[in-house]
């Protein structure tokens, strides 16, 4: 072979190293971001990334501004795609979306996560590349369950792909329309920041984690998928540790208040309970008064919902009702037991609440742990109220086994209202009517307690807080072995 065609392959190499040139690059880098390539380098071993179709590229360009590739995250298998905003400012045509499309079907087609770094502008305007846009999301809406799918936002971004989760760092801005097009429209004057910045976006749930930084954002990536299996046939990795699985949780004892209306915060709780206290949350600044994320129990991953008294008393509203709807829909799909820790007096009251349509979010709800056929284990903490105990991962809707704490008040409203309904011309009429009132709800409150819903199997035991730790690991060693399988069917219809 000629050696003038082979140094060809050299010269070429050259021109894609060169992205847009030194003075973009010294650019990117001034605003504190790494370059397109920088990112795959921090990302994958030392050594191990391999890219797809360098040379791929629309006629009369010098290369596409976007790179795909696959190599090992720690010793794990990951597929990559990575905008370069160096060149054309990202801008996806037609071929640099037909590379994306391309890395996500081989992710699919060899079972393993992918990963993009989204720094675009936006879409050239020629009708080629919209159709190849189509494309990627055609493509990425067939992965989805198959495979995880994970975005890190490291600059500008306007057309949000269809990922499992994001993570945006400060640099990053996402959002559906330019500013100029709102204030032509609407007369509404905004920046970018206003509507799609970081904390618009943690806060609006569009974005799941948020990172100061693009290594940051690696490593928080990298966090993440230590919990992850590699597709939806996968078992999450077991990571070993000295976390004793019979180890007691006596401090839970102490965390829970004894007045049911006082707050305390349930990750607090988490942490007690879960190996070496490690919680990775998801939209930690989002829907807050439901807690959602990943940690290890006996080496083994878990999902976690929850409700977080410490942020709306633990109701459920619209948001959190999504919120822990798609949580417990991505942990199903990728073989992920779930563990609820329940303290919900009931629903969000607001005439927004009702606008917004919230009998349609807590059916997502309802739905979602009902077609889940993973390991579900409950453990009502406290309160117990009504439909929305219902929907946290009752027993009702398929919770393989339920524990409640002597603490726990399950009836199907609070004491409180509960005496307001039935007793008010009895308080009324009272000599005393504060004394009358709580003399009713402590009534009321002895009668909810945890043995009544023990008595009719709505629960399966109630245990000492202490246990709870060991009570899971037993249930998840047991449970390890389900085998739970849907009616056939195409597809569930579920209310969107």
């Amino acid at each position: 072979m000629k050696k003038d065609i082979i140094d060809q392959v050299a010269e070429r190499r050259k021109l894609l190293y060169k992205m847009g040139g030194e003075d973009e690059v010294r650019a990117h880098h001034e605003q504190n971001k790494l370059t397109a390539r920088e990112r795959i380098e921090l990302l994958f071993d030392e050594g191990s990334f391999v890219e797809i179709q360098p040379f791929m590229k629309k006629e009369g360009v010098e290369t596409e501004n976007v790179i795909t590739g696959y190599g090992t995250v720690g010793g794990r298998p990951v597929c990559v795609f990575s905008q370069d905003h160096t060149l054309n400012a990202g801008r996806m045509g037609e071929y640099h979306a037909l590379k994306i499309a391309s890395i996500i079907e081989h992710a699919m087609k060899t079972g393993v996560p992918v990963l993009g770094f989204l720094d675009s502008e936006g879409l050239n305007g020629d009708i080629e590349t919209f159709s190849s846009f189509g494309k990627i999301m055609r493509v990425s809406s067939l992965a989805s369950g198959v495979i995880p799918q994970i975005s890190i936002v490291a600059g500008k971004n306007r057309i949000p792909l269809l990922s499992d989760f994001i993570i945006m760092t400060k640099n990053g801005v996402m959002y559906n329309m330019e500013p100029s097009v709102i204030k032509a429209v609407t007369d509404e004057s905004v920046t970018e920041e206003d509507i799609g910045g970081w904390e618009v976006s943690l806060k609006n749930g569009n974005c799941h984690i948020v990172a100061d930084s693009d290594e940051d954002a690696i490593q928080a990536f990298k966090d993440m998928l230590d919990f992850l299996p590699l597709n939806n046939l996968d078992d999450s990795p077991i990571v070993e540790n000295e976390d004793d699985p019979a180890r007691t949780t006596p401090e839970i004892r102490d965390l829970i208040p004894d007045d049911p209306n006082k707050v305390y915060d349930m990750k607090k709780v988490i942490s007690v309970v879960f190996d070496e206290g490690q919680f990775f949350e998801t939209q930690s600044m989002y829907a807050r008064s439901i807690v959602t994320g990943f940690a290890r129990i006996d080496s083994r991953t878990a999902g976690i919902v929850a409700n977080n008294p410490k942020f709306n008393a633990g109701c459920l509203d619209l948001n959190s009702c999504r919120k822990a709807a798609r949580f417990v829909r991505f942990c199903d799909a990728f073989n992920i037991p779930i563990v609820t820790f329940v303290d919900v007096p009931g629903f969000f009251p607001g005439i927004q609440e009702e606008y917004g349509g919230i009998l349609r979010s807590a059916t997502k709800l309802f739905y979602s742990y009902s077609e889940a056929t993973v390991p579900l284990i409950t453990i009502v903490v406290r309160r117990g109220y009504g439909i929305a105990f219902a929907a946290m991962g009752s027993k009702y809707i398929g919770a393989d086994i339920v524990y409640a704490y002597p603490s726990a008040e399950i009836e199907l409203v609070d004491p409180a209202t509960f005496v307001e309904l039935e007793f008010s011309e009895k308080i009324a009429n009272a000599e005393n009517p504060n004394a009358e009132r709580q003399k009713l709800i402590e009534d009321y409150r002895n009668r909810a307690g945890p043995w009544e819903a023990a008595k009719i199997g709505d629960i399966d035991d109630v245990i000492d807080p202490k246990y709870t730790r060991s009570r899971i690991v037993g249930a998840l060693r047991f449970l390890e072995t389900k085998r739970d399988k849907l009616p056939p069917k195409k597809h569930g219809n579920m209310p969107l």
